[in-house]
């Protein structure tokens, strides 16, 4: 008889916070069920429970890009569970830095902070045994990161990607430029059979995107 297919080392679930549903994602190491929150924006009771749900173990916090809806409440969340705060590239120090104003500008509760480790392109972050690949991806903010757990094939691509569509390019400091080039030269290499989690809507895959996404396509690029 075949072996029985073994258990995915990696798990991940969306949690909608925000007024702007941002996907946090909770990913967690099946083996030792250690996990990390990607983006905890806000609605922190909300992603406590999910976490309390899932039984895993909070290990850090990850980020991928500095503006509001993506990391405005986890300084409070990690001074509140003592966790470290890991991401994104220092480029994005000027969104983080205006979080408390921005905040206030949108109407959600926000809070400057510094993380424990700016990243950098090729740096690796772990969660319980897994080893996530940071890939640097500018363009829709200038230290926009994005976390690839190769042996899965998945990627949590923040707004650099959407099912569809793109990030937006019109923020200070964005660049559509950039982005394009972050995308098909950075993110496209990793195989159309990739699935990834974005910042907002729906998951899908790069393939799927090559083949349909009105901005990046292969087509829409030639």
């Amino acid at each position: 008889m075949p072996d029985a297919p073994s258990h995915p080392p990696m798990r991940a679930a969306i949690i909608p916070v925000t007024p702007l549903q941002q996907n946090c994602s909770l990913i967690w190491c099946t083996k030792t069920m250690k996990g990390a929150l990607v983006d905890p924006g806000g609605d922190l009771d909300k992603l406590k429970l999910g976490v309390e749900r899932a039984g895993v173990t909070l290990e850090k916090l990850l980020v991928t890009h500095g503006h509001l809806d993506h990391c405005g409440q986890t300084g409070m969340l990690a001074k509140e569970l003592g966790l470290k705060i890991e991401g994104p590239h220092e480029a994005d120090r000027f969104w983080i830095s205006r979080l408390d104003e921005d905040g206030g500008k949108y109407g959600m509760q926000a809070q400057v902070f510094e993380p424990d480790r700016w990243l950098e392109d090729g740096d690796t972050v772990t969660v319980g045994e897994l080893t996530l690949e940071v890939i640097h991806c500018p363009g829709h903010t200038p230290g926009h990161v994005v976390f690839f757990h190769r042996p899965s094939k998945f990627a949590i691509v923040g707004d650099v990607l959407f099912q569809g569509s793109i990030g937006r390019t019109d923020f200070p400091m964005g660049n559509h430029q950039d982005l394009i080039d972050a995308i098909t030269q950075k993110l496209w290499p990793l195989g159309n059979d990739v699935t990834f989690i974005p910042g907002h809507g729906p998951t899908s895959t790069f393939g799927r995107e090559r083949q349909t996404n009105a901005f990046v396509s292969d087509y829409a690029l030639r």
